[in-house]
Protein backbone atom coordinates (compact mmCIF):
# COMPACT_ATOMS: atom_id res chain seq x y z
CA UNK A 1 0.00 0.00 0.00
CA UNK A 2 1.46 2.92 -1.52
CA UNK A 3 1.94 6.43 1.30
CA UNK A 4 -0.96 8.56 -0.54
CA UNK A 5 -3.06 5.50 -0.26
CA UNK A 6 -2.37 5.13 3.55
CA UNK A 7 -3.17 9.01 4.12
CA UNK A 8 -6.41 8.36 2.40
CA UNK A 9 -7.95 5.73 4.94
CA UNK A 10 -7.07 8.57 7.68
CA UNK A 11 -8.95 11.13 5.88
CA UNK A 12 -12.41 11.98 7.00
CA UNK A 13 -15.55 10.84 4.72
CA UNK A 14 -16.82 14.30 4.48
CA UNK A 15 -13.38 15.73 3.44
CA UNK A 16 -12.68 12.77 1.34
CA UNK A 17 -15.80 13.41 -0.33
CA UNK A 18 -15.18 16.91 -0.84
CA UNK A 19 -11.81 15.86 -2.34
CA UNK A 20 -12.95 13.03 -4.21
CA UNK A 21 -15.70 12.33 -6.90
CA UNK A 22 -18.42 10.07 -5.69
CA UNK A 23 -17.49 7.66 -8.59
CA UNK A 24 -13.99 7.51 -7.67
CA UNK A 25 -14.59 7.57 -3.83
CA UNK A 26 -17.26 4.48 -4.53
CA UNK A 27 -14.48 2.31 -6.42
CA UNK A 28 -12.11 2.99 -3.90
CA UNK A 29 -14.68 1.95 -1.09
CA UNK A 30 -15.33 -1.61 -2.92
CA UNK A 31 -11.79 -2.06 -2.70
CA UNK A 32 -11.17 -1.89 0.54
CA UNK A 33 -13.93 -4.19 1.06
CA UNK A 34 -11.61 -6.81 -0.08
CA UNK A 35 -9.20 -6.36 2.37
CA UNK A 36 -11.57 -7.07 5.52
CA UNK A 37 -14.32 -5.46 7.48
CA UNK A 38 -14.76 -2.13 8.48
CA UNK A 39 -15.94 -1.03 12.06
CA UNK A 40 -15.64 2.02 14.20
CA UNK A 41 -12.32 2.05 16.19
CA UNK A 42 -12.53 1.96 20.21
CA UNK A 43 -9.03 1.97 21.13
CA UNK A 44 -8.27 5.78 19.14
CA UNK A 45 -10.01 8.98 20.17
CA UNK A 46 -11.53 9.90 16.96
CA UNK A 47 -14.16 12.03 15.47
CA UNK A 48 -17.71 10.81 14.37
CA UNK A 49 -17.36 9.24 11.05
CA UNK A 50 -14.06 7.74 11.18
CA UNK A 51 -12.80 4.11 10.26
CA UNK A 52 -10.47 2.10 10.85
CA UNK A 53 -9.79 -1.50 9.52
CA UNK A 54 -10.51 -3.95 12.55
CA UNK A 55 -7.62 -6.59 11.08
CA UNK A 56 -5.78 -3.97 10.00
CA UNK A 57 -1.87 -3.75 11.49
CA UNK A 58 -0.86 -0.04 12.31
CA UNK A 59 2.64 -0.97 11.17
CA UNK A 60 0.97 -1.28 7.57
CA UNK A 61 0.94 2.53 7.84
CA UNK A 62 4.06 2.95 9.69
CA UNK A 63 5.72 1.28 6.92
CA UNK A 64 4.53 3.70 4.05
CA UNK A 65 5.27 6.55 5.54
CA UNK A 66 8.85 5.25 6.09
CA UNK A 67 8.49 4.55 2.43
CA UNK A 68 8.19 8.29 1.76
CA UNK A 69 10.67 9.47 4.10
CA UNK A 70 13.19 7.21 2.37
CA UNK A 71 13.66 8.98 -0.73
CA UNK A 72 13.62 12.76 1.00
CA UNK A 73 17.55 11.66 2.82
CA UNK A 74 19.89 14.12 1.05
CA UNK A 75 22.31 13.19 -0.90
CA UNK A 76 25.97 11.74 0.21
CA UNK A 77 28.53 13.50 -1.16
CA UNK A 78 30.71 10.74 -3.56
CA UNK A 79 34.61 9.96 -2.02
CA UNK A 80 36.86 10.76 -4.75
CA UNK A 81 39.12 7.68 -5.48
CA UNK A 82 43.17 7.98 -5.69
CA UNK A 83 43.04 8.01 -9.20
CA UNK A 84 40.84 11.07 -9.35
CA UNK A 85 42.97 13.04 -6.39
CA UNK A 86 46.01 12.15 -8.49
CA UNK A 87 44.42 12.73 -12.01
CA UNK A 88 45.17 16.03 -12.36
CA UNK A 89 48.51 16.72 -10.77
CA UNK A 90 50.78 19.09 -11.61
CA UNK A 91 54.64 19.66 -10.63
CA UNK A 92 54.95 23.23 -12.44
CA UNK A 93 53.43 26.39 -13.29
CA UNK A 94 53.60 30.02 -14.74
CA UNK A 95 51.81 32.83 -12.89
CA UNK A 96 51.39 36.14 -13.23
CA UNK A 97 51.57 38.31 -9.97
CA UNK A 98 50.64 41.72 -9.23
CA UNK A 99 50.82 43.61 -5.75
CA UNK A 100 47.90 45.75 -4.82
CA UNK A 101 47.67 49.49 -5.59
CA UNK A 102 48.02 51.86 -3.02
CA UNK A 103 45.49 54.19 -2.08
CA UNK A 104 45.46 58.01 -2.87
CA UNK A 105 46.17 60.76 -0.88
CA UNK A 106 43.92 63.09 -0.20
CA UNK A 107 43.98 67.27 -0.20
CA UNK A 108 41.46 69.07 1.85
CA UNK A 109 41.40 71.44 4.59
CA UNK A 110 40.30 71.69 8.35
CA UNK A 111 36.77 73.46 8.41
CA UNK A 112 35.64 74.05 11.78
CA UNK A 113 33.13 76.96 12.78
CA UNK A 114 35.22 80.68 13.82
CA UNK A 115 38.20 79.48 12.95
CA UNK A 116 39.24 80.40 9.73
CA UNK A 117 42.34 79.18 8.71
CA UNK A 118 42.44 75.48 9.76
CA UNK A 119 45.60 73.84 7.79
CA UNK A 120 45.49 71.00 5.62
CA UNK A 121 43.94 68.00 6.89
CA UNK A 122 44.31 65.14 3.60
CA UNK A 123 45.62 62.02 5.54
CA UNK A 124 47.71 59.33 3.57
CA UNK A 125 46.84 56.89 1.33
CA UNK A 126 47.01 53.23 2.57
CA UNK A 127 49.87 50.51 1.32
CA UNK A 128 48.79 47.98 -1.04
CA UNK A 129 48.64 44.40 0.18
CA UNK A 130 51.60 42.11 -1.05
CA UNK A 131 51.36 38.47 -2.36
CA UNK A 132 52.57 35.63 -0.92
CA UNK A 133 53.89 31.86 -1.25
CA UNK A 134 53.50 30.30 1.78
CA UNK A 135 54.04 26.22 2.29
CA UNK A 136 51.34 24.58 3.22
CA UNK A 137 51.14 20.62 3.71
CA UNK A 138 48.27 19.72 3.26
CA UNK A 139 48.39 20.82 -0.54
CA UNK A 140 49.96 18.06 -2.94
CA UNK A 141 50.09 19.74 -6.34
CA UNK A 142 50.26 22.59 -7.58
CA UNK A 143 47.15 22.38 -9.47
CA UNK A 144 45.08 24.45 -7.12
CA UNK A 145 47.30 27.27 -8.37
CA UNK A 146 45.94 29.93 -10.87
CA UNK A 147 47.69 31.58 -13.47
CA UNK A 148 47.30 35.30 -12.54
CA UNK A 149 46.89 36.85 -8.75
CA UNK A 150 46.31 40.60 -7.90
CA UNK A 151 46.85 41.90 -4.56
CA UNK A 152 44.54 43.70 -2.44
CA UNK A 153 44.76 47.71 -2.74
CA UNK A 154 45.11 50.10 -0.28
CA UNK A 155 42.24 52.55 0.71
CA UNK A 156 42.62 56.23 -0.28
CA UNK A 157 43.46 58.73 2.56
CA UNK A 158 40.28 60.37 3.96
CA UNK A 159 39.96 64.43 6.01
CA UNK A 160 41.00 65.15 9.29
CA UNK A 161 44.04 63.04 8.63
CA UNK A 162 42.74 60.15 8.53
CA UNK A 163 44.97 57.59 6.65
CA UNK A 164 43.61 54.79 4.44
CA UNK A 165 43.72 51.49 5.20
CA UNK A 166 46.12 49.00 4.09
CA UNK A 167 45.54 46.25 1.93
CA UNK A 168 45.31 42.67 2.91
CA UNK A 169 47.80 40.39 2.52
CA UNK A 170 46.93 37.58 -0.22
CA UNK A 171 48.42 34.07 0.67
CA UNK A 172 48.70 31.50 -2.03
CA UNK A 173 49.28 27.92 -0.81
CA UNK A 174 51.69 26.01 -2.39
CA UNK A 175 53.07 22.18 -1.88
CA UNK A 176 56.18 21.26 0.41
CA UNK A 177 59.35 21.20 -2.31
CA UNK A 178 58.22 24.40 -4.83
CA UNK A 179 60.89 25.62 -6.16
CA UNK A 180 60.24 29.67 -7.53
CA UNK A 181 61.91 30.75 -10.83
CA UNK A 182 61.98 34.23 -12.42
CA UNK A 183 63.32 33.52 -15.91
CA UNK A 184 66.21 31.23 -15.54
CA UNK A 185 66.67 32.21 -12.04
CA UNK A 186 66.15 30.42 -8.97
CA UNK A 187 64.86 32.98 -6.01
CA UNK A 188 63.28 30.67 -3.47
CA UNK A 189 63.31 27.12 -2.99
CA UNK A 190 60.32 26.72 -0.25
CA UNK A 191 61.65 23.21 0.79
CA UNK A 192 60.72 23.34 4.67
CA UNK A 193 57.27 23.45 6.33
CA UNK A 194 56.01 26.96 6.69
CA UNK A 195 58.53 28.41 4.08
CA UNK A 196 56.78 31.82 3.02
CA UNK A 197 58.26 34.18 -0.26
CA UNK A 198 56.94 37.86 -1.06
CA UNK A 199 56.34 36.92 -4.56
CA UNK A 200 55.20 40.15 -5.51
CA UNK A 201 55.15 43.68 -3.48
CA UNK A 202 52.52 46.20 -2.93
CA UNK A 203 52.49 49.53 -4.23
CA UNK A 204 53.33 52.37 -1.73
CA UNK A 205 50.71 54.61 -0.56
CA UNK A 206 49.74 58.24 -1.99
CA UNK A 207 50.73 61.46 0.21
CA UNK A 208 47.86 63.95 1.26
CA UNK A 209 48.65 67.18 1.39
CA UNK A 210 48.91 67.47 4.91
CA UNK A 211 52.34 66.38 4.53
CA UNK A 212 53.57 69.01 2.26
CA UNK A 213 52.71 70.87 5.02
CA UNK A 214 55.84 73.13 5.55
CA UNK A 215 56.98 76.89 7.05
CA UNK A 216 57.96 78.25 3.36
CA UNK A 217 53.91 76.39 2.50
CA UNK A 218 51.40 76.44 5.21
CA UNK A 219 48.52 75.84 2.34
CA UNK A 220 49.66 72.95 0.72
CA UNK A 221 47.02 71.34 -2.14
CA UNK A 222 49.62 69.22 -3.66
CA UNK A 223 48.56 65.34 -3.17
CA UNK A 224 50.09 62.51 -4.83
CA UNK A 225 48.16 58.84 -5.79
CA UNK A 226 49.23 55.42 -4.96
CA UNK A 227 52.25 53.58 -6.68
CA UNK A 228 50.58 50.20 -8.47
CA UNK A 229 52.04 47.22 -6.74
CA UNK A 230 55.11 45.07 -8.32
CA UNK A 231 54.45 43.21 -11.27
CA UNK A 232 56.56 39.65 -12.00
CA UNK A 233 56.06 36.47 -14.27
CA UNK A 234 57.07 33.11 -12.21
CA UNK A 235 57.76 29.74 -12.80
CA UNK A 236 56.19 27.11 -9.73
CA UNK A 237 58.65 24.02 -9.89
CA UNK A 238 57.65 21.04 -7.93
CA UNK A 239 59.97 18.66 -6.77
CA UNK A 240 58.65 15.99 -4.68
CA UNK A 241 60.30 16.10 -0.90
CA UNK A 242 60.90 12.26 0.42
CA UNK A 243 63.89 10.53 2.14
CA UNK A 244 63.65 8.01 0.01
CA UNK A 245 63.15 7.74 -3.85
CA UNK A 246 62.07 4.27 -5.44
CA UNK A 247 63.62 4.17 -9.45
CA UNK A 248 63.00 1.03 -11.71
CA UNK A 249 61.57 0.34 -15.20
CA UNK A 250 57.76 -0.54 -15.38
CA UNK A 251 55.85 -2.79 -14.14
CA UNK A 252 58.74 -3.80 -11.60
CA UNK A 253 56.39 -3.65 -8.95
CA UNK A 254 57.39 -0.47 -7.43
CA UNK A 255 53.49 0.71 -6.45
CA UNK A 256 52.81 -2.77 -5.23
CA UNK A 257 55.96 -2.29 -3.24
CA UNK A 258 55.13 1.08 -1.39
CA UNK A 259 51.11 -0.22 -0.99
CA UNK A 260 53.19 -2.90 1.26
CA UNK A 261 55.30 -0.77 3.23
CA UNK A 262 53.14 2.41 4.10
CA UNK A 263 49.46 3.44 3.68
CA UNK A 264 49.49 4.91 0.03
CA UNK A 265 47.56 3.74 -2.51
CA UNK A 266 48.85 3.67 -6.19
CA UNK A 267 47.05 2.31 -9.27
CA UNK A 268 48.09 -1.20 -9.80
CA UNK A 269 47.51 -2.97 -13.05
CA UNK A 270 49.43 -5.63 -15.13
CA UNK A 271 50.03 -3.34 -17.63
CA UNK A 272 53.37 -0.73 -18.28
CA UNK A 273 53.34 3.28 -17.41
CA UNK A 274 50.41 2.72 -14.62
CA UNK A 275 51.99 5.44 -12.60
CA UNK A 276 51.69 8.69 -14.22
CA UNK A 277 52.13 11.05 -11.01
CA UNK A 278 54.97 10.56 -8.52
CA UNK A 279 52.92 9.04 -5.16
CA UNK A 280 54.69 9.79 -1.24
CA UNK A 281 54.12 6.84 1.22
CA UNK A 282 55.21 7.36 4.70
CA UNK A 283 56.66 4.21 6.35
CA UNK A 284 55.94 3.97 10.42
CA UNK A 285 57.97 2.63 13.05
CA UNK A 286 57.71 1.26 16.59
CA UNK A 287 59.66 4.36 17.68
CA UNK A 288 57.52 7.30 16.05
CA UNK A 289 59.93 7.33 13.38
CA UNK A 290 58.71 8.33 10.14
CA UNK A 291 60.79 7.73 6.20
CA UNK A 292 58.90 9.42 3.60
CA UNK A 293 59.12 7.23 0.14
CA UNK A 294 58.47 7.95 -3.64
CA UNK A 295 57.36 6.57 -6.21
CA UNK A 296 58.20 8.07 -9.38
CA UNK A 297 56.98 6.92 -13.00
CA UNK A 298 58.76 4.01 -14.57
CA UNK A 299 62.56 4.30 -16.44
CA UNK A 300 63.16 3.10 -19.70
CA UNK A 301 66.27 2.84 -21.56
CA UNK A 302 66.79 5.59 -23.22
CA UNK A 303 64.42 7.86 -21.22
CA UNK A 304 66.76 10.74 -21.68
CA UNK A 305 66.05 10.46 -25.41
CA UNK A 306 62.32 11.10 -24.64
CA UNK A 307 61.68 7.79 -25.14
CA UNK A 308 58.57 6.13 -22.99
CA UNK A 309 57.86 9.12 -20.74
CA UNK A 310 61.05 10.82 -20.88
CA UNK A 311 62.85 11.64 -17.43
CA UNK A 312 61.45 14.91 -17.00
CA UNK A 313 59.87 13.36 -13.93
CA UNK A 314 63.34 12.44 -12.36
CA UNK A 315 63.34 16.31 -10.39
CA UNK A 316 60.86 14.31 -7.79
CA UNK A 317 64.23 12.46 -7.35
CA UNK A 318 66.90 14.83 -6.79
CA UNK A 319 65.60 15.54 -3.15
CA UNK A 320 65.76 11.90 -2.31
CA UNK A 321 68.54 11.64 0.45
CA UNK A 322 69.16 8.20 -0.49
CA UNK A 323 67.25 5.78 -3.60
CA UNK A 324 66.14 2.52 -3.89
CA UNK A 325 66.36 0.50 -7.05
CA UNK A 326 63.82 -1.97 -7.49
CA UNK A 327 64.30 -4.67 -10.04
CA UNK A 328 62.24 -7.30 -11.41
CA UNK A 329 63.45 -11.04 -11.41
CA UNK A 330 61.19 -12.25 -13.56
CA UNK A 331 62.88 -11.05 -16.58
CA UNK A 332 66.12 -12.38 -18.05
CA UNK A 333 69.02 -10.86 -16.97
CA UNK A 334 68.06 -8.45 -14.14
CA UNK A 335 71.40 -6.93 -13.66
CA UNK A 336 70.91 -5.23 -16.65
CA UNK A 337 68.48 -2.98 -15.24
CA UNK A 338 70.45 -1.33 -12.45
CA UNK A 339 73.30 -0.23 -15.07
CA UNK A 340 70.54 1.11 -17.29
CA UNK A 341 68.61 2.65 -14.43
CA UNK A 342 71.84 4.19 -13.48
CA UNK A 343 73.02 5.36 -16.75
CA UNK A 344 69.55 7.19 -16.65
CA UNK A 345 70.52 8.89 -13.86
CA UNK A 346 73.74 10.14 -14.65
CA UNK A 347 72.07 11.40 -17.88
CA UNK A 348 70.02 13.87 -15.59
CA UNK A 349 72.01 15.06 -13.21
CA UNK A 350 75.83 13.63 -12.72
CA UNK A 351 76.43 12.21 -9.68
CA UNK A 352 72.54 11.40 -8.87
CA UNK A 353 72.98 7.74 -8.90
CA UNK A 354 76.11 7.72 -6.48
CA UNK A 355 73.69 8.49 -3.23
CA UNK A 356 73.68 5.93 -0.87
CA UNK A 357 70.82 3.47 -2.15
CA UNK A 358 70.21 -0.35 -1.78
CA UNK A 359 68.79 -2.67 -4.79
CA UNK A 360 65.67 -4.33 -4.08
CA UNK A 361 64.58 -7.71 -6.52
CA UNK A 362 60.96 -7.93 -6.28
CA UNK A 363 58.87 -10.96 -7.17
CA UNK A 364 61.10 -13.55 -5.40
CA UNK A 365 57.43 -15.53 -5.33
CA UNK A 366 57.95 -16.95 -8.92
CA UNK A 367 60.01 -19.99 -9.30
CA UNK A 368 62.16 -18.50 -12.32
CA UNK A 369 62.97 -15.20 -10.40
CA UNK A 370 64.47 -17.22 -7.30
CA UNK A 371 66.72 -19.36 -9.76
CA UNK A 372 68.31 -15.38 -11.35
CA UNK A 373 69.00 -14.47 -7.59
CA UNK A 374 72.75 -16.07 -6.90
CA UNK A 375 73.64 -14.55 -10.79
CA UNK A 376 72.38 -11.32 -9.42
CA UNK A 377 74.24 -10.59 -6.63
CA UNK A 378 77.52 -11.91 -8.36
CA UNK A 379 76.95 -9.79 -11.59
CA UNK A 380 76.17 -6.67 -8.66
CA UNK A 381 78.78 -7.18 -6.49
CA UNK A 382 76.97 -6.48 -3.27
CA UNK A 383 73.35 -7.78 -1.56
CA UNK A 384 70.32 -7.24 -3.29
CA UNK A 385 67.26 -7.77 -1.57
CA UNK A 386 65.02 -10.49 -2.17
CA UNK A 387 61.12 -9.74 -1.33
CA UNK A 388 57.97 -10.37 -3.01
CA UNK A 389 55.41 -7.12 -2.81
CA UNK A 390 52.37 -9.23 -3.73
CA UNK A 391 53.05 -11.70 -0.77
CA UNK A 392 54.59 -9.98 1.75
CA UNK A 393 57.96 -12.05 1.82
CA UNK A 394 61.11 -10.75 3.73
CA UNK A 395 59.68 -6.94 3.53
CA UNK A 396 61.27 -7.04 7.47
CA UNK A 397 65.24 -6.77 5.71
CA UNK A 398 63.73 -3.77 3.78
CA UNK A 399 62.32 -1.64 6.48
CA UNK A 400 65.21 -2.16 8.66
CA UNK A 401 67.97 -1.15 5.61
CA UNK A 402 65.32 1.51 4.91
CA UNK A 403 65.91 2.93 8.71
CA UNK A 404 69.46 1.85 8.35
CA UNK A 405 69.86 4.35 5.76
CA UNK A 406 67.42 7.45 7.35
CA UNK A 407 69.82 6.80 10.27
CA UNK A 408 72.83 7.72 8.62
CA UNK A 409 71.74 10.31 6.78
CA UNK A 410 70.47 11.88 9.77
CA UNK A 411 73.74 11.44 11.44
CA UNK A 412 75.38 13.43 8.36
CA UNK A 413 73.42 16.20 8.46
CA UNK A 414 73.16 16.99 12.35
CA UNK A 415 77.35 16.41 11.47
CA UNK A 416 77.02 19.27 8.95
CA UNK A 417 74.66 21.48 11.16
CA UNK A 418 71.92 20.83 9.11
CA UNK A 419 68.73 20.19 10.56
CA UNK A 420 67.46 16.83 8.69
CA UNK A 421 63.78 16.87 7.25
CA UNK A 422 61.12 15.56 9.58
CA UNK A 423 57.67 14.39 9.05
Amino acid sequence: MGPCFAALLWLHPVSLGAMIPSRLFSARLRVLEGMGRWTPSTQAVLGPGWLLPQHASPRLLSVSCADGAKHQEPRRKKLLSEKQLKRHFVDHRRVLVRGGRGGDGVSCFHSEPRKEFGGPDGGDGGNGGHVILRVDQQVKSLASVLSRYQGFDGEDGGRKNCFGRNGALLYIRVPLGTLVKEGHEVVADLSHPGDEYVAALGGAGGKGNRFFLANDNRAPVTCTPGQPGQERVLFLELKTVAHAGMVGFPNAGKSSLLRAISNAKPTVASYPFTTLNPHVGIVHYEDHQQIAVADIPGLVRGAHRNRGLGCAFLRHVERCRFLLFVVDLSVPEPWTQVEDLKYELEKYEEGLSARPHAIVANKIDLPEARARLPQLQARLGQKAIALSAATGENLEELLLRLKDLHEEHVANELARGRQPLRW
